[in-house]
């Protein structure tokens, strides 16, 4: 009895010891504080997913994305407009989209980013924003025209992306014998699709679209109709941060409501004669959240 008294007494020493940041995690500081004590409200853009995000010949953030983001700057400054609250933006890459938001260095990721289970475990996300699937772009000249004309041919994927895996599976479960190119970005995949080096660029569909959108001559190019995957977009935010996402949210369901998205849809992508497609007007009505 003696010794097992000595020891609790010892242990509610050691405990008291340890400033209580040892004992307990320290609580991450929520986005709205921090917009207001920075004064900033901090956007993540992509300069490589044109039409959604990318940089203009003026080396500005423009796209769908990024046009649905300067609304949500709008409500975020509505909602603490006791404070003076300035929006920026800063350019980020495909691979350090998911640690920005986690470590703070932006508070919202305005991209081409697929919204899944998997990523939900170390971000959380905005309610959809658009929907797409994953294709392949190729030379109009390699009469590649589905699926199935790939077999025996090379095909470039962006690593760290989710068409990686699903580019892998379809083929396997379809018994295409192409081989997969794995690529640092769809910059490079461009160049060696030009040069000859892989024969067809795989990525989601609407990516791919703006792709042939900057190129010099779209007539060279020809996109799969096929798809062969489901890829909802949605905005990267901070997890557990529920106020936050609230704002954001309520931003994009007050977009939805007011027919917005179909002016910024064909502002840049409708442009080139593309409508909006079933699934994505789907998505826009069910995304017309009540106040």
């Amino acid at each position: 009895m003696k010794n097992r008294s000595y020891f609790a007494a010892l242990l509610l020493t050691a405990v008291l010891a340890f400033p209580s940041s040892h004992v307990v995690a320290h609580e991450a500081e929520a986005t709205l504080d921090k917009i207001v004590r920075t004064g900033e409200f901090v956007i993540g853009y992509r300069a490589d997913s044109s039409p959604l995000s990318y940089e203009n010949g003026d080396g500005e953030p423009s796209g769908y994305s990024v046009d649905f983001c300067r609304r949500i700057a709008a409500g975020v400054k509505a909602h603490l407009s006791d404070h003076e609250i300035a929006t920026k933006f800063v350019k980020i890459t495909a691979d350090e989209r998911m640690s920005a938001v986690v470590d703070g260095k932006i508070d919202i990721e305005c991209g081409s980013t697929t919204i899944t289970l998997t990523r939900q475990k170390t971000v959380d996300f905005s309610m959809p924003t658009f929907v797409t699937g994953a294709s392949v772009l190729s030379l109009s000249s390699s009469g590649i025209q589905d699926m199935a004309g790939l077999s025996g041919k090379k095909v470039g994927v962006a690593k760290d992306t989710t068409t990686v895996d699903q580019l892998k599976n379809h083929l396997s479960e379809n018994l295409i014998d192409a081989e997969v190119v794995i690529i640092d970005n769809r910059v490079q995949g461009m160049n060696l699709l030009n040069r000859g080096d892989i024969d067809a660029l795989a990525s989601d569909q609407i990516v791919l679209i703006g792709q042939v959108i900057e190129a010099a001559n779209p007539r060279r190019y020809s996109i799969v109709e096929e798809l062969y995957s489901y890829e909802p977009y949605g905005f990267v935010l901070r997890r557990n941060d529920a106020d936050f996402r609230l704002i954001v949210n309520s931003a994009i369901a007050q977009v939805y409501r007011s027919g917005q998205q179909g002016d910024i849809f064909y502002k840049w992508i409708g442009r080139i004669g593309i409508g909006v497609p079933p699934v994505l007007a789907a998505m826009y009505q069910l995304g017309e959240t009540p106040e």
